[in-house]
Order: structure tokens, then sequence, then C-alpha cells
């Protein structure tokens, strides 16, 4: 069997990463990516290569349509000429809407419902949608699938994604502890809420002068505004970096609720979640004891302090990941079940 895969984003990129090595031991695979320096720039890290078709469209919601359109075109082609007998994509609009209109089958993850814009241009095109458990089928409703089409593993993105990063050598030894900052997703078209980072980061370089302050920023424009804010006051990481080495010598990680914010979580790391992209998958963490919330920078700082001067909090937290982490399944093994049905 030949499979497509469309990968689209880092968290795309590491969690696809895991499913390819393994079915390409037996089928054909090919994958396809576009013009992003979030993914283009991880490519570095990783195993796979993907054949870029296309680009980014960037913040503005016209240049987003303009790029979509002109990918869905250079998609058909190069589609049409490989033939693939399945596509596999976390709801790529575009490969979705390619793989329906040259009669290819569509299995697409998805742990983020509340990309609107993203389930309803994909999923009204998916044969099958594989979706985390804590994640209600309603959730997907009024995206045009059918309930019966949707189907649960039990285990969340960010696990499968570190199960890459097991084999990290020991900590480096150093004196400063590493606070890590990772700003909200700033060109999502999700994202509705009034940026927090900058208050944050503040409080933060208040009452930490001693500790290393990291910041892995995500856009050229998000890097040129905290640079200007914050000078040499932090130390800001602007392109794409190894998570597996990154936070293999973090002491406390302050995320935005998203991927990352779950890996440090499930990494046992003391992590604090600033919430700016609400989803099922951090309201679970929380509830677990795996990452903290709070949108409150004095807060904040309380939690950093107690991560980093009290070895109990720490040691708890790694205990609490290390057995949520063990009652997770497999999703390959669903996976592989549902190309079977196709």
């Amino acid at each position: 069997m030949k499979i497509w895969f469309d990968i689209l984003t880092p968290k795309q990129y590491l969690f696809f990463e895991y499913f390819i090595q393994k079915l390409q031991k037996q089928h054909k695979i090919l994958c396809t990516s576009r013009k992003y320096e979030q993914v283009n720039g991880i490519r570095k890290f990783g195993s796979i290569n993907p054949i870029i078709i296309g680009k980014h469209g960037g913040k503005n919601n016209v240049n987003k349509l303009l790029a979509s359109l002109d990918r869905s075109k250079l998609l058909t082609k190069k589609i049409e000429k490989n033939d693939p007998d399945l596509l596999i994509s976390f709801c790529s609009p575009e490969a979705s809407r390619v793989a329906f209109g040259l009669g290819i089958p569509h299995i697409a993850f998805s742990d983020s419902p509340h990309a609107n814009a993203v389930m309803r241009l994909a999923l009204p095109y998916a044969t099958k949608l594989l979706t985390p458990w804590i994640i209600p089928k309603k959730d997907f409703e009024g995206f045009g699938i059918d309930y019966k089409n949707i189907i649960n593993y039990r285990t969340i993105d960010a696990a499968v994604i570190i199960k890459n990063y097991k084999k990290n050598k020991q900590k480096k030894s150093n004196l400063r502890k590493m606070i890590l900052i990772r700003p909200e997703e700033s060109e999502a078209a999700y994202i509705t809420k009034k940026s927090k980072t900058v208050k944050i980061i503040k409080k933060i370089i208040e009452k930490f002068p001693d500790e290393q302050k990291i910041v892995l920023s995500r856009y050229k424009e998000q890097t040129i505004k905290l640079k200007k804010i914050f000078g040499v006051s932090i130390c800001l990481l602007s392109k794409p970096v190894s998570g597996k080495e990154l936070l293999n010598n973090v002491d406390c990680f302050i995320g935005s609720g998203g991927t990352m914010t779950a890996e440090s979580g499930l990494l046992g790391i003391p992590t604090v979640s600033f919430n700016a992209i609400p989803n099922r998958i951090e309201d679970f963490l929380v509830k677990k004891r795996i990452i903290v919330r709070s949108e409150n920078p004095d807060r904040i700082s309380r939690e950093i302090y107690q991560s980093l001067n009290n070895p109990q909090i720490i040691k708890k937290r790694k205990e609490n990941a290390r057995k949520l982490v063990m009652s997770f399944e497999d999703p390959y093994q669903i996976l592989l079940k549902t190309i079977r049905t196709l």
C-alpha cells in the first residue's frame, strides 16, 4: 500500500514520525508539507523529509485563503501522479479536499475541535476521524462527519511525541536553574484571547533575576516584539529547536496550553499553563495534576518558586506523569485496525 501523509505543523511532524517509522517497514510512504519555517526548521531533528508543496499563508485571512487555494492545485498535480491508496493527515484542509476529489480514503487525526475553521474545511471530506477518548464526539458536531466514523484512542498526542524523548542523556549540570517560556500561537485562526505573555515574562524577570530565562518564540513578528521589550533580560530562541534536548534541561516550563505544554507535563517537568488555547487536553492534564493552570503573573511566579525550590514537588510530578503515561494505549494499533476497515 502507498500511504500519503500531509504534515503542516511541528506538532504534526513529531506526532506522525512515530507512525511513519512503523508503517514504512511494510508500506510505501509519501510525505508532503508546505513552506513554513516552523516545520522546515524542525526537519533537521527528525527522520522525515517531506516534499514541500505550497506555503503557509501567514496571519492575514486573505493570504491564508490564497495560499490554501494555490496549494490545493499544486497538491492535485503531485498526488494524481503518485496515486496513493490512503491519506493520513491532521485535518489538512488542502489534502482532505484533494483526496476527496481523487477518490482517496482519508484517515484524519484531531485533538483540536476548537480549531473551528480547519475542522469545517477538512472533516466533511474525511473517511474516518481518530481522536483522544477524552474529547467527546459531540465536540465535532456540525463539522460534517458522522459519529459512527469517529474512533477514539486512549492516549493523548503529546504522549506519542515523547516516545522519542525517552532516550535522553542525563540532565546537564548547570548552576543556574532554567525557566522555559513558550508564547501562544499568535497566527492561528482559533486564537481569540488577548496575549498575557509580556506581563508574565516581566514578572518572571522581576522575581527570578538569577535564573536562566529562555523564551521559545514562534514567528518573526513575535520575536521582534519580545526582543524590543526585553532585550538581554531573556535568552530568545527564534528558530525551531529540538524539544527533546531543550526539555531535558528545563527546571520549569511556562506554556500556553498547547502541545509543548502537554509534552512538558508528561515528562514530569513542573509545568504551568496560562491557558491561551482553552482545550480538552489542557483540562484533562490540570485535573490529573500533571500541570497547573494560571493566568495570574503573581501566582505563576509562586508556582515557579515552588518548582525550583521544593524537590518533593518535582518528585511527585514525575511520579504522576509516569503513572499516567503508563496507562495509555498505543494508537498505532488503532490506526492499523482503522486502515483494515477501508
